[in-house]
């Protein structure tokens, strides 16, 4: 996918309204005896519904012609009774439909958000973090009315349509045409309004959407907007956004809005032009309480027509953010395991690359035909110049990326052809950003291994000199951290990292900028717990402080897309290369 900027508008390549519309009500499919339950509930209600004008006409043709009280007096009692269960059958129904749908929209959630895990790390690249919770969010919810009213509201609208035509035309076909003469001026109107509030309706998503990523992005950096004092400048941005979403929304209103009186009219026509052919012939051989009950018949008729165009207005607002869930759900992991991909056994770490070439895109390749060996326990230092390719090394071996030409090999195995799940279970990756989960100390630490005991995470803390200053928390390891970790400094956030980290016990570990926000004394602690946590072993270190990898087996320098020094700390400082440089620029002044 394209980049998408907060402010740029999401293009929509959804698979059409039908399709769309098919794909989501087959999410009902699932809850078939319900649905059944509720089509039996609805065929009693419709029936009962299309009586009560018989019931009418034939207390005023019949018994109240023939002053038949008794008779009258009992119609009337089953009438009430049957009314009654109407009631009862309604509130039955709307809430058997309101449990499916609430159920139906918590496994079209958890299978979207199960989904977004799974995409490679172009996507959220390629996205505000916002956009992607409006989806999430915002599309999810929106998708409650449509199914529940597709059922409760679509079907036996529908079917009451129908059958009052049939009632109609089997009565007085010619009474029946008067009522229904403004139906093909109903027809046009709302097949040209729909047309346009479709896609007024999609770009008021996109504006949504918009407005949901402004807002996450100003939240996560507000403390540099109060740092710029640039209030002002978000806040006049947030008003130029809102007053976007505010005109979509509203152009999206005003067609919508265009049913109701659509049908209104239609309606008034069709009732006057039933009157008055009507009285017409009342004198005729229509008896009055046949007219009363085609009264009756052409609200039963205009009435659901009014309810299925709201429920059509629903559609036309919701199905967008359908197709916007959907869009997501189509979307291909860059990564995925291979049919044939296998279970990666416990490594050694053996790490090989073969004429490995890589590239984020065809105009920047990144790595050039590269090879090396590493050796099980061996620790490999990779420096060189920003964007020289020294992250992109530790991405290819967790297989976050798929290189372009080449192999690579762990332990033998091209990374490939195993699971990722296997692969990236043995690694230990931490980089310069120290997340934090909301939840307590133990909970982060054990985020690596869900079943690490009490005393594992006491001795990972220990081994990077995390415990002293966990122990003097509120509640030690069972503080409730907020958000990020705020409230903790950018050492302690980072050696919560690296003890979450040593509990899940890596094969291969993977250090990128790891000690970047640690100062001076206390990387003095830290680096104790780094070679305990390297020992035994296969490790890559990123770091541009090169105090931190003097004890390295290998450093790599790598620029210009590949390896261009590599040896042990003392051997590249002999030969006076580009390590060589880059080491006394750092040192020469102290």
């Amino acid at each position: 996918m394209a980049v998408n900027s907060v402010r740029a508008d999401e293009k929509s390549v959804g698979p059409g309204k039908v399709n769309t519309l098919l794909r989501l009500f087959s999410y009902l499919l699932v809850y078939k005896k319900e649905i059944i339950s509720v089509l039996i509930i609805m065929a009693g209600t419709v029936t009962i519904s299309l009586i009560n004008p018989l019931i009418i006409e034939h207390a005023i043709n019949v018994n109240i012609a023939d002053k038949d009280m008794n008779g009258l007096l009992k119609l009337g009692i089953f009438a009430a009774v049957m009314n009654i269960a109407y009631i009862f059958l309604v509130k039955l129904r709307m809430l058997i439909m309101a449990k499916v749908s609430n159920t139906v929209l918590l496994a079209i959630r958890q299978e979207l958000y199960t989904h977004i895990q799974k995409l490679s790390f172009s996507f959220f690249d390629s996205r505000p973090t916002g956009k992607i919770l409006a989806r999430v969010i915002g599309d999810v919810n929106s998708l409650k009315d449509v199914l529940t009213n597709s059922v409760t509201t679509l079907i036996p609208d529908f079917i009451t349509v129908m059958a009052v035509v049939v009632i109609m035309m089997a009565k007085d076909f010619r009474l029946a045409l008067a009522a229904l003469i403004s139906l093909p001026l109903l027809i046009i109107g709302m097949w040209l309004i729909q047309v346009y509030s479709h896609v007024k309706w999609q770009t008021y998503r996109k504006k949504n959407s918009n407005l949901n990523a402004f807002i996450h992005e100003d939240l996560s950096g507000m403390r540099i907007i109060q740092s710029f004092t640039a209030e002002k400048e978000t806040a006049s941005a947030f008003d130029s956004m809102l007053t976007e979403h505010r005109g979509a929304f509203m152009k999206a209103v005003y067609l919508s809005d265009g049913f109701g009186p659509v049908i209104d009219f239609c309606w008034g026509i069709g009732t006057v032009s039933l009157f008055f052919y009507g009285i017409k012939m009342t004198g005729d051989h229509i008896a009055v309480g046949t007219l009363i009950a085609f009264s009756s018949y052409i609200s039963m008729f205009w009435r659901p027509i009014m309810n299925l165009s709201n429920f059509y207005n629903q559609l036309v607002t919701n199905i967008s953010g359908a197709e916007r869930i959907f869009e997501i759900m189509d979307t291909q992991p860059d990564i995925n395991d291979t049919v044939k991909a296998t279970e990666l056994p416990e490594i050694k770490g053996d790490v090989r690359f073969e004429n490995v070439t890589f590239a984020y895109d065809m105009d920047t390749q990144v790595l050039n035909n590269v090879s090396f060996h590493i050796k099980p326990g061996e620790t490999i230092a990779l420096v060189g110049p920003t964007g020289a390719g020294k992250t992109t090394v530790v991405n290819l071996i967790s297989r976050f990326y798929d290189i372009q030409e080449g192999t690579i090999y762990i332990d033998d195995y091209n990374v490939q052809d195993v699971s990722i799940e296997s692969l990236r279970m043995q690694m230990g990756i931490m980089t310069q950003d120290n997340f934090l989960f909301s939840g307590t100390v133990k909970d982060n630490l054990k985020y690596g291994k869900l079943d690490a005991t009490d005393e594992e995470i006491i001795v990972a803390a220990k081994a990077v000199n995390a415990h002293d200053f966990i122990m003097k928390m509120e509640k030690g390891y069972d503080t409730e951290l907020k958000e990020r970790g705020a409230g903790l400094s950018a050492g302690q956030k980072q050696l919560l990292a690296f003890a979450r980290t040593m509990v899940s016990m890596p094969k291969i570990l993977i250090l990128d900028e790891a000690t970047s926000s640690i100062d001076t004394h206390t990387e003095v602690l830290v680096q104790k717990g780094i070679e305990a946590l390297l020992k035994g072993r296969t490790s890559f270190v990123i770091a541009h402080r090169l105090s931190t990898i003097q004890k390295a087996d290998r450093i790599f320098y790598i620029d210009n897309g590949g390896i261009v020094e590599e040896g042990s700390p003392k051997e590249l400082l002999e030969r006076k290369g580009a390590y060589y440089d880059l080491y006394m620029a750092q040192f020469k002044n102290i």
